[in-house]
């Protein structure tokens, strides 16, 4: 007699269908990653992409030397530097307030030094700061000079983004006349029938040391410069000794406004230019 068959032992399991590859799949069953920009929600991120190198923060603008002969400049400048320092939370911007000393040789001797290749200073922007004297009729002590070029012996230079720089000290002096031309530098101080004679030429301020400090800066390798003046005395305001008269004091409380304006305008030099 035959023997009755047991149930059936299973066999080995038969592969199903093979799970669809992300290019098979449809966009619903695809993760963010895998679809593409247009298949993504608004909500849904991309796959992440590798920032820049370093801390991830934005490049700051550099570093901005601001150049001035006399101690009582250095001072004015100096002092609206320390307040913004104590009082900012973040990193204080990075100027320097170079006292050069009188004079033209001595302005270019000291950026020269200060701009040397292995220097912390050596692609900084440079403004050319301090008192001058006003050529044009109508001038008043504590007016602003904005050069839109420097004129010296060696040359003109011209200044960099102008009007830019304008706009920020009409904001940071408010009231102030701001005046814009050519500032020319002479190696002693100018008054009464040269200073006629350099009106002559187009020049509207003279100083002694904005012309050989721009040429310095530039001779030091390319970067952004300016020269930003404020009047002490003009034609019909002469004055023997700064400190002594009102127009001294009055030029003196504007130098200590103008830092702000500066570190704008530099900063305003990373932007781009439409």
């Amino acid at each position: 007699m035959a023997a009755e068959p047991g149930p059936a032992e299973p066999g080995p399991a038969e592969p199903g269908p093979a799970e669809p590859g992300p290019a098979e799949r449809g966009p619903a069953e695809r993760g963010p990653a895998e679809r593409g920009p247009a298949e993504r929600g608004p909500a849904e991120p991309g796959p992440a992409e590798p920032g820049p190198a370093g801390s991830g923060t934005c490049p700051g603008p550099g570093p901005l030397l601001v150049a001035c002969a006399l101690g009582i400049e250095q001072l004015a400048l100096r002092s609206r530097s320390r307040s913004r320092t104590r009082s900012r939370s973040r990193a204080a911007d990075p100027v320097t307030v170079l006292r050069t000393g009188m004079g033209p040789d001595s302005a270019h001797r000291a950026v020269t030094a200060a701009l040397q290749a292995d220097g912390t200073l050596r692609g900084a922007a440079v403004v050319a700061s301090g008192f001058c004297a006003g050529l044009a009729p109508g001038m008043h002590p504590g007016d602003l000079v904005v050069a839109d070029e420097t004129r010296g012996p060696l040359g003109a230079t011209p200044c960099t983004a102008t009007a830019a720089l304008v706009t920020a000290l009409t904001r940071a002096v408010p009231g102030r006349t701001v005046h814009t031309g050519p500032l020319i530098g002479s190696d002693h101080v100018v008054r009464g029938q040269e200073r006629a004679a350099l009106r002559a030429t187009g020049a509207i301020a003279v100083d002694m040391e904005s012309a050989a400090t721009l040429h310095a800066a530039l001779a030091a390798g390319p970067r952004p410069v300016a020269a930003v003046r404020v009047v002490v005395d003009a034609p019909e305001h002469e004055l023997v000794r700064i400190g002594t008269v009102r127009g001294g004091i009055s030029a003196f409380r504007v130098l200590r406004a103008v830092l702000p304006a500066f570190l704008e305008w530099h900063r305003s030099l990373l932007l781009p230019r439409r």
